[in-house]
């Protein structure tokens, strides 16, 4: 890829339609190559490094690059001098045994998605699914908000909510009236749905799927949480022995 080409990495179309996404500054770019030594098809990675990073090492094909054409590739203000171009990854294959499904409709904040991305990496055994019209994964403000954990979770995208009975016997979802999170059935499915920010599940979808409703108990005066931290402590508890 030229130069021209990188730059357009940017934009969601161009990513498709070249097939690759920008990944941004060191701990990235060594979380990147981790994931290489055992995802072969990360190996096609291109690395573009300024001189402060001219004695780096990596097993990518690399590409010496001025600071100018640095900040005109990056995402960043202030670019650290060493970016990547990426193969976008194939479809995962089949779920492992044991193997759960964190469902997200409709998530916008890329932060949101990137701290979900980390949650499932550090747990593990977590498939994460998106509907569309979700943000893209591959937008730079997601990669760099998971921090390298977009290389370690099996990841699908528009994946519409109606095809989830045929792939899950039992789904979950979270609800103000719903049953404790603690309580050991909350363990017992196969797939936890997780709304918009704003607008959540659309109710008729969650009562066509029949999916059990659970409660993230509290004794504060807000009325929601966060999306992220919603699905932090599902995860968390899912993952506790009980």
């Amino acid at each position: 890829m030229n130069l021209a080409d990188i730059k357009k990495l940017h934009q969601k179309k161009y990513r498709q339609s070249f097939g690759h996404y920008l990944v941004e500054g060191e701990h990235l770019i060594l979380e990147l190559q981790k994931a290489a030594a055992r995802q072969p098809a990360l190996e096609a990675s291109e690395l573009y490094v300024t001189s402060a990073y001219e004695h780096w090492q990596s097993p990518f094909r690399t590409h010496a690059i001025s600071d100018r054409q640095m900040a005109q590739l990056a995402d960043t203000r202030t670019p650290q001098g060493i970016l990547a171009a990426v193969p976008m990854p194939e479809r995962p294959a089949g779920p492992v045994p044991g193997e759960k499904a964190i469902y997200l409709h409709e998530v916008q904040d890329p932060g949101n998605l990137g701290t979900i991305l980390r949650t499932l990496a550090w747990f593990g055994g977590f498939r994460c699914l998106l509907s569309p019209g979700s943000v893209d994964p591959f937008n730079p403000k997601v990669v760099r908000a998971s921090m390298g954990a977009l290389f370690h979770v099996p990841l699908e995208t528009d994946v519409d909510l109606a095809s989830l009975p045929d792939r899950y016997q039992s789904l979950a979802c979270l609800d103000l009236n719903g049953g404790s999170m603690a309580s050991p059935d909350f363990h017992q499915h196969d797939c936890y749905l997780f709304g918009n920010e704003a607008r959540g599940v659309p109710r008729e979808a969650l009562d066509q799927l029949q999916a059990v409703p659970y409660s993230i108990q509290g004794q504060g005066q807000i009325e929601s949480l966060n999306l992220a931290s919603a699905v932090n402590m599902c995860t968390y508890e899912l993952m506790r022995d009980l």
